[in-house]
């Protein structure tokens, strides 16, 4: 069982230009250089950041790409915190093939994902290769850090199928939680609470 030293939120970034394209953009030559936040995503971070009542932020990690980078540095602008850290293993979900494409595909990927934890027809990343890396990064920073409360800054698919880990759901059962709002900041995990050793296992369904 395995009990955490620090608590970890976790936020979608704003509304971003592919959002409003309707596009699939996971691709990092893509993603990490175009496709940032549209003036209502910019103002969502902010408003997140400004609601956020809870113990104080005292780290913030980010995937790299544009979209996740301006929103990370608009929360810590405005709590007035350090420099966010990137780290690639909170990057998008990568869709293969779906790239450029509507955002009707997701439909069809999670139609895939909910017969196994391994779909990677199309080239899509898996959900068990999503929330392997996910939470890799976590038990990484979690080793390193002790009493933090850290903000994970990153996407809505990496972010729901990261938290099956802690709701004890196979990874491709993803869609059976909420869907995290873009701009939405929630809490992860408390300082103190365990995972189930299972779940480090990264069942398959």
């Amino acid at each position: 069982m395995t009990v955490f030293n620090n608590t970890y939120l976790v936020i979608r970034h704003g509304q971003s230009q592919a959002n409003v394209a309707d596009i699939v953009v996971s691709d990092p030559a893509i993603g990490c250089v175009q496709y940032g936040l549209s003036p209502l995503g910019e103002q969502q971070a902010k408003t997140a950041a400004e609601q956020y009542s809870g113990a104080a932020i005292t780290q913030i990690f980010t995937s790299d790409f544009t979209r996740t980078r301006e929103t990370a540095a608009i929360v810590a602008n405005t709590l007035n915190l350090p420099a966010p850290t990137e780290d690639i293993r909170l990057r998008e979900r990568y869709f293969g093939e779906w790239e450029g494409k509507t955002s009707a595909a997701y439909e069809q990927v999670w139609a895939k994902d909910a017969l196994t934890a391994d779909n990677n027809e199309n080239g899509v990343e898996s959900t068990a290769q999503v929330r392997a890396r996910a939470l890799n990064a976590i038990l990484e920073f979690d080793a390193k850090y002790h009493g933090e409360v850290i903000l994970l800054v990153a996407h809505g698919d990496t972010l729901q199928i990261l938290a099956t880990a802690f709701n004890d759901l196979p990874p491709n059962k993803h869609r059976t939680l909420p869907h995290h709002e873009t701009g939405e900041l929630k809490l992860l995990v408390k300082q103190g609470d365990a995972i189930p050793p299972q779940v480090l296992n990264t069942p398959k369904n």
